[in-house]
């Protein structure tokens, strides 16, 4: 199984300078926990992260501290998140089938989901991991006025790993750029060619961090997972 993993976005939001995947969470950047856990996902073989050139010193140094065991790639990536995973899709190899997308933002993704994400795509083209929407959401005009209040039982918060079959993700996003489509997710490329995408659980703590909140957040959770794993007694 493939991992792209787009990395090429700047911290506008979160108030910083450089691609905020270099900021540090607990001693470590953004990155580096991303790399960590798909390094440890059973069903992960080869890992490719999109970056800008500017940034490729920075990540090879990370890559160098992580000594992964697994196949890395350094893709150069796009002006927008759609082309940075166009690109990555022409750089997998010819006999690619499958491939999971994970923004890299999203640093507390553990293992298992990435396990979960590539299983479930044996059996179907296309999945997103995504969790059950909690708050009520109003739909609204362009005066702030609500027009309509959607039934919460259907709607689900969109994350990331996405996988798809690579054929079809091409075929996709060959689509788009022929037609100007302006995606915020691969998913929405694949359900605007008509095709089906599963809903694959996904985890309440993979937050996307965006801003200095989310970082806070992030290192709150990321905390208390390893106050867990301290405790664990050792496995024979």
């Amino acid at each position: 199984m493939h991992l792209l993993i787009p990395a090429a976005g700047m911290g506008r939001r979160m108030g910083s300078d450089r691609n905020k995947l270099l900021l540090t969470l607990l001693n470590k950047p953004l990155l580096a926990w991303t790399l960590l856990a798909a390094e440890a996902a059973a069903e992960i073989t080869q890992i490719g992260i999109i970056g800008q050139p500017e940034d490729q010193p920075d990540i090879q140094a990370i890559l160098a501290d992580l000594a992964l065991t697994k196949a890395v790639q350094l893709i150069a990536g796009g002006a927008t998140r759609q082309e940075s995973v166009y690109n990555g899709l022409q750089a997998l190899p010819p006999t690619a089938e499958r491939v999971l997308i994970h923004d890299g933002a999203r640093c507390l993704a553990t293992p298992q989901l990435f396990d979960r994400c590539a299983q479930h795509l044996r059996d179907c083209p296309g999945l997103i991991a995504a969790i059950p929407v909690k708050d009520t959401i109003k739909v609204v005009d362009e005066s702030d006025l609500v027009q309509d209040t959607p039934d919460r039982r259907r709607l689900w918060a969109a994350q990331t790993p996405q996988g798809f079959e690579v054929p079809l993700l091409k075929q996709c996003h060959d689509q788009g750029r022929k037609l100007n489509w302006d995606v915020t997710d691969d998913a929405a490329l694949f359900e605007r060619c008509g095709l089906p995408v599963q809903i694959v659980a996904g985890e309440e703590t993979n937050l996307k961090v965006t801003t200095p909140m989310d970082l806070a957040i992030a290192e709150f959770i990321l905390r208390q997972r390893l106050l867990i794993d301290s405790t664990r007694p050792p496995q024979a």
